[in-house]
């Protein structure tokens, strides 16, 4: 007979305790359950960017991280949710995250200056030109 194997799914869930990506950019923890439309949630972040206040958020409008604050208790207070947040290192945990460091980019790409995008053309077309010639150098010695 063949062996079976099942396995827990890896997909993101609603759960207390996971992050949340508000529409704002801020951060936030699910602390409660409120139906299967909206959730109290409480972003304690050391960043005042990413750091939002205790309230109901409809999931339609979030986006779920894949970072979990194991053991928070459901309903937990602004507090016990602070101490949870700094003990996950939710903060480092994120700004090393690739989605932060997209975002991060992002934001420096919109306030680019006309001439500040110019420069950055002339140094890819400056790198692309290095980049080609020494691929011709191996393709010459080859």
């Amino acid at each position: 007979m063949a062996e079976i194997q099942i396995g827990a799914s890896s997909w993101r869930q609603v759960e207390v305790g996971r992050v949340l990506k508000l529409e704002n950019g801020s951060l936030a923890v699910i602390v409660e359950i409120i139906d299967h439309k909206r959730a109290l949630v409480d972003g304690p972040s050391a960043d005042a960017k990413l750091a939002s206040p205790r309230g109901a958020v409809s999931l339609s409008k979030t986006l779920l991280t894949p970072f979990v604050i194991e053991k928070l208790p459901r309903g937990a207070r602004t507090g016990t949710v602070k101490k949870a947040w700094e003990n996950a290192g939710i903060d480092a945990k994120w700004k090393e995250s690739n989605w932060a460091k997209k975002s991060l980019q992002q934001e420096r790409r919109k306030a680019l200056t006309d001439f500040d995008r110019f420069k950055v053309m002339r140094l890819k077309k400056q790198r692309r030109f290095e980049e080609r010639k020494a691929l011709a150098k191996v393709k010459a010695a080859a």
